[in-house]
């Protein structure tokens, strides 16, 4: 036991608290305390603030996490960011690693693998690096257009303000609250005009099935007319009458012979001319024709 004295206990202790910090800072920076992972080398032309501990996601699944990054001094050119990724993960060749940020501006680094998953890299390998634009760079790649768009944004701007300006406009908004009451008022007057309908829809629907009765009523009636019969009749009466035209053409009987003799005709007239004679002078000379006496008729 004289081995461990005061001095030895707290030396132990000394060295259990820095192997725990250690280990501890290790792993509130994401990294593996006992690492298995392999290593590969990201070369940059700039990280846009990447740092150690920053998590690596393929596909959306997080696979490992940058472990240092190391600035080249004497050139200034490129810069070499060492990843360790899990073991199990192959990287095909032809894979890319980006540089991006998350909503809450958090860089993290994303790998863009190759097209063929048999051919892969060996731990140790270097890929390329590149920085996405993300929403920011977006923004900054549509400044040149903005700036163009401005001038014209200025007039547009100047245009609207002089159309907002013109009493034409209050006036037209003025028509357009008038419009609007008299559609509410056509409004109010279709919805009244559709309760009376409502309340006098029942008569009129008894109205129509009278009509409707009686339509049948008449079509009834119309079905038990006798057409061929009715049709025969008047069949016989144009016969009849043409019988009776063809006898009127001809020069038979007394209408005929009166509308195709002209000299019966003018013989008519003639006795009606001698008659009208007559009747005239018997009306003047009435004692030609008629005479009365008391004592007797002499003789001339």
């Amino acid at each position: 036991m004289k081995y461990f004295t005061k001095e030895v206990q707290i030396g132990l202790v000394a060295i259990a608290g820095v192997m725990v910090m250690f280990f501890g800072m290790k792993f509130l920076k994401g990294l593996t305390l006992f690492s298995t992972d392999d290593n590969y080398y990201v070369k940059f032309s700039q990280v846009a603030g990447l740092s150690a501990s920053s998590p690596i996601y393929a596909n959306g699944y997080r696979v490992g996490v940058v472990e240092k990054v190391i600035y080249d001094y004497v050139s200034g050119k490129d810069i070499v960011a060492v990843i360790g990724l899990d073991n199990a993960m192959r990287m095909p060749k032809g894979s890319k690693a980006e540089i991006t940020k998350d909503l809450m501006g958090n860089i993290q680094l994303n790998l863009l693998l190759g097209p063929n998953p048999s051919d892969v890299l060996a731990p140790g390998d270097t890929i390329a690096g590149t920085v996405a634009g993300g929403a920011l760079g977006k923004a900054a790649e549509m400044i040149p257009q903005i700036e163009k768009m401005l001038p014209k944004l200025d007039s547009i701007l100047a245009s609207v303000n002089m159309l907002l300006a013109d009493p034409a406009i209050a006036s037209a908004l003025h028509n357009v609250d008038q419009i609007t009451a008299n559609l509410n008022a056509t409004s109010r007057e279709l919805s009244s005009l559709s309760a009376t309908l409502n309340r006098q829809m029942p008569s009129m629907l008894g109205k129509v099935d009278g009509v409707l009765t009686n339509t049948n009523t008449l079509t009834k009636k119309l079905s038990d007319v006798d057409v061929a019969m009715t049709m025969e009749k008047v069949n016989a009466t144009l016969h009849n009458v043409e019988q009776m035209t063809a006898k009127l053409n001809s020069t038979e009987g007394t209408l005929g012979l009166l509308m195709r003799d002209p000299s019966l005709y003018r013989n008519l007239n003639a006795t009606m001319m001698h008659a009208d004679s007559l009747m005239i002078d018997l009306r003047q000379h009435p004692k030609r024709y008629v005479h009365f006496s008391v004592f007797g008729r002499k003789d001339k």
